[in-house]
C-alpha cells in the first residue's frame, strides 16, 4: 500500500491522540469526515494501526522503579529461548522485553515494580526460576528525559510503499 501525505498526517496526528473524533482528524487533515473515516479504516485493514491505547501514570499508580534488565542464557537453541519467551509472558511486571546482541546479555527487559522490595520478589521468585537463565543484570532508571510513544514518519516520502 502506498501512504500519500495525508496519510502520513492522519498516522501522525492519531498516534499523539488516540482519542481524537474523527470530525477533528478530518478538520486537521483538510478532508470531510467519510473519506478520512475511509482513509483510517484502511489504514487499520492494512495492519499499520494495529490498535490504541490508554497511557496510565506509572507513579501514581505506585510503579515508581524502573528496571533495565539484561538476561543471560545457557544456552543459545530454539527450544531454550522459546521456553523463556513464553514465560516472560506472563509476567505483567514486564513491559517489554527483547532479544538483544551487542551486550552481554541475551534479552534486554524492562520492567516496572513498585518497589526494591516487590524488585527482589520479582526477581528471585520469577526471573531466576526460568530454566536456562543464568545471569542477570539489573540498572534502575534514576529520571525519565523522554519518553515517545510516537513513532517517526519523516523519513517516509510521498507515495512510500509500506
Amino acid at each position: 500500500m502506498k501512504l500519500d501525505r495525508t496519510d502520513r498526517r492522519i498516522l501522525n496526528i492519531i498516534q499523539r491522540d488516540g482519542r481524537i473524533s474523527n470530525l477533528d482528524l478530518a478538520e486537521r487533515v483538510g478532508l470531510s469526515a467519510t473519506p478520512c473515516a475511509r482513509r483510517v479504516k484502511r489504514l487499520e485493514d492494512s495492519g499499520l494501526i494495529r490498535g490504541t491505547a490508554t497511557l496510565l501514570d506509572q507513579a501514581r499508580l505506585g510503579l515508581k522503579l524502573t528496571a533495565y534488565i539484561g538476561i543471560s542464557m545457557d544456552r543459545h537453541t530454539p527450544d531454550r529461548f522459546e521456553a523463556f519467551e513464553a514465560q516472560i509472558h506472563e509476567f505483567p511486571e514486564v513491559m517489554e522485553c527483547s532479544v538483544v546482541t551487542g551486550q552481554s546479555a541475551d534479552y534486554l527487559l524492562k520492567a516496572v515494580i513498585p518497589d526494591m522490595q516487590h524488585y527482589e520478589r520479582f526477581l528471585l521468585g520469577k526471573l531466576t526460576r526460568i530454566p536456562g537463565v543464568t545471569g542477570v543484570h539489573s540498572s534502575f532508571e534514576l529520571r525519565r528525559v523522554i519518553q515517545n510513544t510516537a513513532l517517526p514518519l519523516e523519513h517516509l516520502d510521498n507515495d512510500t510503499e509500506v
